[in-house]
């Protein structure tokens, strides 16, 4: 089961589900354009090999150290479950993930402050078994799951392909890819679940 909300240390080789929502449960994503950037952050971070700036060099490179399993990018907060390697590595992406992305929505919308609220949380996933709940909830955000395309859904549909996302990691749990997508859709016979996964997110 996840641990309580926020986690003060990140321990190596473990599960991980990272939220956050935008400052006084703002929009943090206006746009398509908007999704895309962030989008663009993951494979600037997690791809296989380090990714270069025209103008300052080589950017962090997390790809080694953290993999990212599902996402979700909703108007006012974001999704991520992940597995970290070393105990260090949530904590420094967040900060380039979150930092990168709020100096892009500030100077494209002409704003100042931090564009999501306090620190991200997270917590531990301290169980196999309930990383399959966890992908479901976080793909059912959207009300258009199955077609949402700011979400891991169609990595797991094997529709997209991307190096710096693993969804091989939940799938290899199902026999299939057509019975994970049942088992998303097979909201009422795991409500106890989700509801579980509600109020470990209940502060949110």
């Amino acid at each position: 089961m996840p641990g309580k909300n926020i986690v003060k240390y990140y321990a190596p080789d473990q599960y991980y589900h990272v939220y956050s929502r935008g400052v006084a449960k703002q929009k943090v994503f206006l746009d398509a354009q908007d999704y895309g950037f962030f989008i663009s952050l993951f494979k600037r971070y997690l791809s296989n090999e380090p990714a270069k700036s025209p103008r300052h060099g080589p950017y962090p490179h997390y790809g080694k150290r953290i993999h990212l399993l599902a996402f979700c990018l909703m108007p006012t907060h974001i999704h991520l479950l992940v597995y970290q390697y070393d105990s260090k590595a949530i904590a420094e992406f967040m900060r380039v993930l979150m930092t990168s992305y709020g100096m892009y929505f500030n100077k494209r919308y002409q704003r100042v402050g931090p564009v999501f609220q306090s620190r991200y949380k997270a917590s531990q996933i301290t169980q196999d078994d309930y990383l399959e709940h966890i992908t479901r909830y976080i793909h059912l955000n959207p009300s258009d799951w199955g077609n949402y395309p700011y979400s891991s859904i169609r990595y797991y549909k094997d529709v997209a392909a991307a190096e710096w996302i693993y969804p091989d990691k939940i799938l290899e749990l199902f026999p299939s890819i057509a019975q994970y997508i049942e088992f998303i859709k097979d909201y009422e016979g795991h409500k106890q679940m989700l509801d579980e996964i509600h109020w470990e997110l209940a502060d949110q």
